[in-house]
């Protein structure tokens, strides 16, 4: 499925020939393009790779922030004729994305580290490297647009529906949308590649991960173990208990578990089962069928605005995944500190930690953090 821009001749078109662009390179093919297309354009080009990890922690076939993946940023900017440099975050990234990360499953929630770098680490930091070469743009290989709305620069989702990464991206500061160039947002994957093969770039081919990028091997419990501690509670074995409170066995650390989990669950019940809640304080894991996931509505916090934000009664859309179908929904409470929304189609595994970004079609309005979830049958609340 392809979206049909809502807004097609507000898309902000590239930036003028001359104009320089500092631009994000991860050393995958999003980037890489995202770099060719500027170049092609005339513009002044500037490759900048953020160093997150430290050395001790490098993994050589990570595609993204490792060596290698520096690399392949480098060769490709040497191919491009422009400029490349490394800006080192590791601190930052310690401090704003994996310690937070930690904690959140110390809580018995699921964060979605992805968003945290890009609100705390990514686009801050790399403004202020593109203000001290005085570029006037920031371009990263995102998959979504910037467009104009009221005289306002907005966040569009990307032309494809099946690489549209809208969802990561709503923590973003407002005033960036107008320094922001999201060149591939307009195309889908294989345009990319065939982009990418056309400019000769090594990065053509280039797999990608859908991994979280500290997490590599994809074990999460590992990750905390070696930040908490082999004793920290979430780790510590506990209660398997049904939605009705009945103990059905246990569990070897909650960490271990998120909402709407199926494997690793005990078999032997009339249907399968689901984890449906995590009860940190008790170190409990709640199980029970598909319909005790079912959610009618949600709170969510830290909530940030790329667009002028909704009112009571507002009718918006929203997606509390990645790849999720958007769901309508109607605005019941908000202020500075938190929203709640009353869902009009029921949603499953609304998970703490997790994001929740808000649309009007298909404009970023903005997002949160998800604090809770409410059920939607009264004997699963």
């Amino acid at each position: 499925m392809i979206y049909s821009p809502t807004f097609p001749s507000l898309v902000t078109p590239l930036p003028a020939k001359g104009e320089r662009v500092l631009v994000a390179m991860s050393g995958g093919v999003d980037s890489s393009v995202a770099a060719a297309l500027l170049v092609d354009a005339g513009c002044d080009v500037v490759g900048v790779t953020m160093k997150l990890h430290g050395d001790d922690a490098d993994v050589p076939d990570r595609p993204c922030c490792s060596l290698d993946a520096t690399s392949d940023a480098r060769r490709v900017c040497e191919t491009l004729g422009i400029p490349h440099y490394v800006t080192n975050l590791v601190d930052r990234f310690g401090q704003d994305v994996l310690n937070n990360f930690v904690q959140e499953y110390a809580r018995g929630r699921t964060p979605i580290p992805c968003v945290r770098c890009n609100t705390f680490t990514k686009f801050r930091d790399l403004l202020a490297k593109a203000d001290a070469i005085d570029a006037r743009w920031l371009a990263t290989g995102h998959y979504a647009r910037i467009g104009r709305r009221d005289g306002q620069a907005v966040m569009l989702r990307g032309r494809d529906a099946g690489k549209d990464q809208s969802y990561f991206l709503w923590g973003i500061e407002r005033a960036v949308l107008d320094r922001l160039v999201l060149p591939i947002g307009t195309q889908t994957k294989a345009e990319t590649r065939e982009i990418a093969r056309r400019f000769g770039l090594r990065t053509a081919e280039k797999i990608e991960s859908q991994d979280i990028c500290f997490v590599p091997d994809g074990d999460h419990v590992r990750v905390i173990r070696e930040h908490l501690g082999a004793d920290a509670p979430a780790l510590q074995r506990g209660p398997l208990r049904l939605v009705s409170g009945e103990v059905v066995g246990e569990h070897e650390g909650f960490a271990r578990y998120t909402i709407g989990q199926r494997r690793g669950l005990p078999g032997g019940f009339a249907a399968p089962m689901f984890v449906v809640d995590i009860v940190p304080d008790e170190r409990a894991v709640v199980i029970g069928p598909r319909e005790a996931l079912l959610g009618r509505g949600l709170e969510a916090r830290e909530l940030n605005w790329m667009a002028d934000a909704p009112q009571v009664g507002d009718a918006v859309q929203v997606q509390v995944r990645n790849r999720a179908k958007p769901s309508p929904a109607t605005v019941l409470r908000i202020d500075d500190r938190d929203i709640e929304l009353a869902l009009d189609e029921p949603i499953q595994a609304i998970s703490p930690g997790q994001s929740v970004v808000l649309y009007d079609g298909e404009v970023v309005l903005g997002g949160g953090v998800i604090e809770k979830g409410r059920r939607m049958l009264p004997q699963f609340s």
